[in-house]
């Protein structure tokens, strides 16, 4: 039993001594990566403390070290106020309708891009739609709120010239929602195309070759080869996203919301700003963020669990 143990133990040793000798022999490379890992804990790891706050009535005036524990009472009155049972359902809805439709978006577009021959008209394509990436949603919501206008909106001068009746997209609880996911695939799509267009150059071009030699069309290439050899990258992509499900987008809906569409558009982030900014209730809202991010932890285990048992080759670890 002995000999055994010791027979386990001794390639574990090897494979620690082979790694820290290879670290030893690239010292300039990981001396290079010190700052990233400082980074990391100073800015990443040292924050998690603020976590405790969560479960102490915190008070300024004591600091996090000398006010009062008081449990899971956070917590206790998160899970039983009504207005979160409403928060967490506009949450997990805009979630779920951006990673339905969002989703495929860069996809598509991706593939699009690849059946374009001419380089130059390409490249234009291309950074017209990166280019709503980098505009933040401050200068987005003017533009769109003035676009979709009742009185003044190019949107609603056209549905007017058709005999229609103007809509107020942005104070409408019916149209609210839909506005939001379509602005947010407009913004972000372009530059969701970056990774999935570097995955499809990867792609060996012989095989488009032998697809054409055998008489398969542009759409059976694209069935058959481009989304194959993709789906490796696009199953990482899916178990990332996958942890923004109960991240409903706070730059843009807190730019675009009301009171008005409050119902449907009041989502976890504009709560806890609310509570914990406006009305100074930081432990409350500390355990809101809490919750939140346990959630997104387990989705992300959730869903690399599902993708591996579909495709080893495709989770993540």
């Amino acid at each position: 039993m002995e000999k055994t143990l010791k027979n386990k133990s001794k390639p574990d040793i090897n494979k620690c001594t082979l790694i820290f000798q290879n670290y030893a022999k690239e010292w300039q490379l990981v001396f290079m990566f010190l700052p990233v890992v400082l980074c990391l804990g100073i800015f990443c790891y040292a924050p998690m403390y603020g976590i405790v706050i969560a479960f102490k009535d915190y008070r300024i005036i004591d600091g996090i070290m000398g006010s009062p524990w008081v449990g899971l009472k956070h917590f206790q009155s998160l899970f039983t106020a009504p207005s979160f049972r409403q928060v967490f359902g506009n949450t997990i809805k805009i979630s779920f309708l951006r990673m339905l439709f969002g989703f495929p978006a860069p996809i598509i577009l991706s593939l699009l891009l690849n059946e374009i021959k001419n380089v130059h008209y390409k490249k234009i394509v291309q950074t017209v739609s990166y280019l709503p990436h980098f505009l933040s949603w401050v200068i987005l919501s003017g533009i769109f709120i003035n676009f979709l206008s009742p009185t003044t909106g190019f949107v609603n001068q056209v549905i007017s010239y058709y005999g229609g009746k103007p809509i107020y997209f942005v104070a409408d609880i019916d149209y609210f929602v839909p506005m939001l996911i379509v602005t947010g695939i407009w913004k972000g799509v372009g530059w969701g195309t970056i990774i999935y267009l570097a995955a499809i150059s990867n792609i060996n071009p012989e095989l488009y070759e032998a697809a054409i030699v055998d008489g398969a069309n542009r759409f059976k290439r694209i069935i058959h080869i481009t989304l194959p050899g993709i789906a490796p990258v696009v199953s990482v992509m899916f178990i990332l996203n996958s942890s923004n499900l109960i991240n409903a987008g706070f730059d843009q809906i807190f730019n675009f919301y009301n009171e008005a569409v409050y119902r449907v558009s009041d989502i976890i982030d504009t709560y806890v700003y609310r509570r914990g900014i406006q009305q100074a209730q930081y432990s409350f809202s500390t355990a809101v963020g809490l919750f939140k991010n346990i959630i997104s932890f387990s989705l992300v285990l959730t869903t690399n669990l599902i993708v591996k048992r579909v495709n080893k080759e495709g989770g993540i670890w």
